[in-house]
Parts: structure tokens; sequence; C-alpha cells
């Protein structure tokens, strides 16, 4: 195995990854739950699922999986319309064996037609969102909107009438933690010695204890509202009796393979973005198997449907996290499925002193790694066609939702990419000739139908009474439309204004006839070669660089 892949190569460093991100995990797991309408511990299923089986499976060093907020209108929807919990948890074995079924086709290769304007702008926009959602937790308004990323809440605020309600909430003693929070967060690492410790599980030990500082103090002291909230079973078999099994009965109904299939889609959908991004963040530039992973998420979601649990996708907060955390390898992943297990059976009650505010301040830190200015201005540099389906990606996901929000910036990349072929179909060259101008149009390696419309265009918009060279002699490919584009100009067109057409360069294949040699010499000949421009093709510069003489 690579050095850089084995799973005890940084055990010191997964531990404490894992360690950070199953405290973050714990209220998104239980927020997704609650927004779901299933019940909470399925919520702490999914996470264990994603943490342990999916983190064994999966090809992906860095990437964490747990419960899908991408998923949580789907996921209530489908339980009020088949009227019981145990029947969605058919739908969800389906979801899973159907992703595994993908993977084993080689489907997940889509992920390679995912633009890299389009995931930074995903990047960038969880960041953005993290921070928005976290400031009123920070603040100690902690209303019922863990877990989600859409910008309109399962409690009727949206992102920002939240941070207006949070200005009208808050709570001073939240606040405070938050603060000191951040600042061991950002500081502890630098002192020497110290720095042994995770500075997040210092910020979690620091926040529990203030809030028993702050106890009695009606103006500090943070009510159970306020803190992580995960049930807690009196006895063992009460732990038990948390798991659900699904209803095989209902293998019939045609509701379930609905579900089923939606659940399988958008799945895997986000998890090929998310795993794509988290390879992004990846110090070490790895690589991981999109076929890998849609197996290595089939097989999780079989297991979490079988025993309660809730869909799962990876989870880019959970995998950023774990990445400004020190994980380098799949072991945190395990570590953090494991912790979940362990505390949801033998201590929840210690998990239930942890403040949200704490946990707010350690996804503040991340949210503003994922959007610092320098992506933007980074993205700025690479020139429009990559700025503009970025910033609409971020837009897009901000006021919507994720997955709405890539549909979005995908759609402004294509245009873009429409617009770009548009400019880039042939170079065109203006040389001085004994009787007028001499246009030279040299076709591009590839010729699609996407180039149709400029090169109609240009042909259309050529002066009378010039000579017109279109040469194909670089060219490895023309689509059938453009060819009868060419055709047309010099059979019908090019005649009617006085145009002289000289084709080179075609092949046989093409079935246009070159223009005879010994006019194309002739041409040559005639012409003094004085060349005024060179330039990518599109009509209006072409009829900007005639007009100059």
């Amino acid at each position: 195995m690579n050095k850089q892949t084995s799973i005890f190569s940084n055990i010191k460093g997964d531990f404490s990854a894992g360690l950070v991100v199953f405290l973050i995990a714990v209220p998104l797991c239980l927020g997704i739950a609650l927004a779901s309408g299933a019940p909470l511990f399925a919520g702490m299923i999914a996470g264990i699922i994603g943490g342990l089986v999916i983190g064994f499976f999966s090809g992906s060093q860095l990437s964490v999986s747990g419960p899908a907020a991408g998923l949580t209108a789907i996921v209530l929807s489908a339980i009020t319309k088949l009227g019981a919990f145990d029947i969605f948890l058919l739908a969800v074995v389906i979801g899973g064996a159907l992703q595994l079924l993908l993977g084993l086709v080689k489907a997940g290769t889509v992920a390679n037609y995912f633009p890299s304007n389009v995931i930074t702008g995903m990047l960038a926009a969880i960041g953005i969102i993290i921070i928005l959602k976290q400031l009123p937790h920070a603040f100690g308004y902690d209303a019922d909107s863990e877990g989600s990323i859409a910008f309109f809440q399962a409690d009727g605020e949206n992102t920002f009438s939240a941070l207006l309600s949070a200005v009208n909430h808050i709570n001073i003693g939240a606040t405070v933690i938050t603060l000191i929070s951040i600042f061991i967060i950002l500081y502890w690492s630098k002192v020497p010695k110290l720095n042994l410790v995770p500075a997040p599980l210092v910020a979690v030990i620091a926040g529990i204890l203030l809030n028993r500082v702050f106890a009695g103090n009606e103006v500090l002291a943070l009510g159970t509202n306020h803190l992580v909230s995960l049930p807690v079973p009196e006895s063992f078999s009460d732990f038990l009796g948390q798991f659900t099994f699904p209803r095989f009965s209902a293998i019939t109904n045609k509701e379930v393979w609905i579900t089923g299939l939606t659940i399988a889609i958008i799945a895997s959908v986000e998890t090929l973005l998310n795993v794509e991004a988290t390879d992004k963040l990846d110090p070490l530039k790895r690589y991981t198997s999109p076929n890998r992973e849609l197996k290595a998420q089939g097989i999780g979601n079989i297991v979490s449907g079988m025993i309660g649990g809730l869909p799962i996708t990876s989870v880019i907060v959970r995998s950023s996290a774990n990445i400004n955390a020190g994980g380098r390898t799949k072991l945190a992943s395990m570590v953090h499925g494991a912790l979940l297990l362990i505390c949801a059976g033998l201590i929840p009650m210690v998990l239930n002193m942890i403040p949200l505010a704490t946990l707010a301040a350690v996804l503040l830190v991340t949210g503003y790694k994922l959007c610092k200015l320098e992506v933007f201005k980074e993205m700025f540099k690479n020139g429009k066609y990559q700025w503009v389906p970025f910033v609409a990606t971020v837009a897009a996901i901000v006021f919507t939702d994720l997955l709405i929000g890539i549909a979005i910036g995908m759609a402004v990349s294509i245009l873009a990419i429409l617009r770009g072929n548009m400019k880039s179909s042939y170079y065109f060259r203006k040389e001085k000739y004994q009787t007028g101008d001499s246009i030279r149009l040299e076709l591009a390696q590839e010729v699609s139908f996407l180039n149709k419309a400029s090169i109609l265009l240009t042909l259309d918009h050529l002066p009378s009474d010039t000579t017109v060279v279109i040469d194909a002699e670089k060219t490895a490919y023309i689509d059938f439309d453009v060819l009868q584009t060419i055709r047309e100009f010099k059979d019908i067109k090019a005649p009617q204004k006085n145009i002289t057409v000289i084709l080179t360069g075609f092949k046989d294949v093409y079935k246009i006839p070159n223009t005879p040699g010994s006019q194309v010499e002739e041409h040559n000949r005639r012409s003094n070669g004085n060349v005024h421009t060179i330039a990518a093709g599109n009509h209006k510069e072409l009829l900007k660089q005639l007009q100059l003489n």
C-alpha cells in the first residue's frame, strides 16, 4: 500500500481529526433527523454507518459520510407519503442497492464531467452557508434549523431572517463561549507542547467548563435548548429498541421503488460532487475512484436502511472539517463513526453537556477556510469563463440549496462553453490583395455543431467583392451541419455577393471539392502577403478588423 494511503500512516492526526468530526457530527445527525421527520436515533445510525462501513469500503482517504442534508425534504415527504418509517427504510435499502449497481456498471465516471469552476464555487458556497447558518448558534439563537444548508429552513425562517432573529435573541453566555472557543481554535496550536492536544477538543472542554461556571447566573447560563441533545436510553434493551428494521412486505409498493430510485440518483450526484470537492482540498492531491465510491455508498445505504438509519452521502462539511483538523487517511472517518457508536450507547449524557456555541465556533473557522477572499481573487484572475460560472454557482447554492445550485452552476458553465466555442471555431487573417481584400478562415482542429452559429454569422457578414479562403488543412473533424453551411455559402450566397471562394485542405470524406491547386497558387501569387491581423474568430471581431482598412 502507498505510504500516503496507509491507514496507520497518520494515527495521531487521524484520531484527533476523527474526534473533531465526531463532535461536529452529533448535532448534524440529530438536526437532519429532526428536519426529516424521522426518529432522532436514525440520524445517529446513519452517522455511525457512514463512518465505519462507508469509511472502510470507500476509496477516499478524506471524505466523511453521514445523513444527507440534501435529502431532508425528500425523506420528510417520503415518510409522510409511505405512511410508516419502516416502509421508508425499505426504500433506503433499494436506493443503496441501485447505487451499488451504478458503481458496478461504472456510472461514476459522470463525475469527470463536473467543471472545476462549479466544484470550487460549491466549496466557497458551502463555506459561506456554514458561516451564515452557524452565526445564530454562535449568538445563542438555537432554532430548529441544525443540519440544513437550504436557504429556506424547516422552522419557517430563511438564512437571512434567522440572522435577524438572532440579533433579537442574543445570549451573552453563548456569545462569550463562542468567542473564547474561536480564540482557542485559532491560537492553541501555536503554543509549544500544548498543541499536542487538539484545539477543538480544548474548545469543547472549555465550553463545558464555562457553562458550568455560568450556572446560576440568569444572564450567562445556557439552557438545555442551547446544548447538544442526544437520546439517553435507560437500559441496554432501550438502546437496542432504537433500531428499526424495514418492512419487506411492502416490496411490491410502487411508491417504495420510486422513492428508492430518487434516493439513489440524488445521493449519488451529491456524493460524487462532494468527493471531487474533497479531492481538491486534499493536501496530498490524491484521486478517489467515483465508481468505488458509489459501491461503498451503496453498501452503506443498504446497511443503514436495514437497521433503521437515514440515507447517507459524502458530506463536505464533515470532510472539510476532517482535513482542517489534520486528517490524512480514512482512519479519521472510522474513528468518528466508532465514537458516535460508543457515545450514543454508553455516555450520551456527557455529550449533552456540550454547548452548541462551541460547535458553532469550530464550524465558523472551517467555513472561513473554504470561502477565503483569496479563492475569489484566484477565480477572477482565471478570466470570465471561469469567474462567471463560479459566482453563479456560489449565489445559486446560497439562495436555494446544494443540488439546485449545482444545476444552475452547470447550466451557466455550459453557456460559457457555448459562448467560448462561438469565438474559437476558426482563426482569420486579412491580407491586402491586388484587387481587394483577401480573408483567410483557418478552421480549428475540431469543428462541432456548437461552432455552426459562429461560422454561419461570419460567412453571412463577409463584404461583397472580396476573396475568402476557407482552410481545413489542420482540421481533424468537421460536423455535418457545418459542412452544409459551407456548401450553401459557396454555391448560393457567395455568387450573389460576388465573393470568390477558395476551399483548401478538405478531406475527401467531407464531399466538398477543394479549389484546384492552380487557382490557389494564383491567389497566393497575387497576394502581397501583408497580413493585417490574426485572431480568434467571431464575426463581430472580423467586421471590426475589416473596417480598420
